[in-house]
């Protein structure tokens, strides 16, 4: 579909453990994601509110199309990462986004993970059940 001559505007975009490569090229305001389209790709409305929200923010609907590669993580995870993706490849097509996408909080990495299991716990903080008797 795009090759690698046409010009874009690259950016990472990372939540819990999915990591989302974003290209975003001047254009109409289509999303493809991992080669399927965004509405066969994520069934939930609000997945996809979430997806457009750099756009919303910096008055950019339909300007733009964008090739997302993602994996990792669950739907909610990856929506997230995109999200993050597109606004740090909105910084590099317009700096003067920066306040407003900043002040949306969208250049923000998410920080939550998954906390890691502890040995002697059956998950991160679980302990076995006590018995007394």
């Amino acid at each position: 579909m795009y090759t690698s001559a046409k010009p874009y505007f690259y950016g990472t975009g990372r939540r819990k453990s999915s990591v989302a490569r974003v290209r975003v090229y001047p254009g109409t305001g289509a999303i493809t994601i991992n080669g399927r389209d965004v509405d066969d790709y994520f069934g939930l409305e609000t997945l996809k509110l979430i997806i457009n929200q750099p756009f919303g923010v910096t008055d950019t609907m339909g300007k733009y199309d964008v090739v997302t590669n993602v994996n990792g993580g669950g739907i909610s995870g990856q929506a997230g990462a995109i999200r993050h993706g597109i606004a740090r490849a909105l910084l590099l097509a317009d700096d003067t986004f920066r306040p407003a996408l900043k002040a949306a909080g969208l250049l923000t990495r998410d920080p939550r993970m998954k906390e890691r299991k502890k040995y002697g716990l059956k998950a991160a903080r679980r302990a076995p059940q006590f018995s007394k008797r």
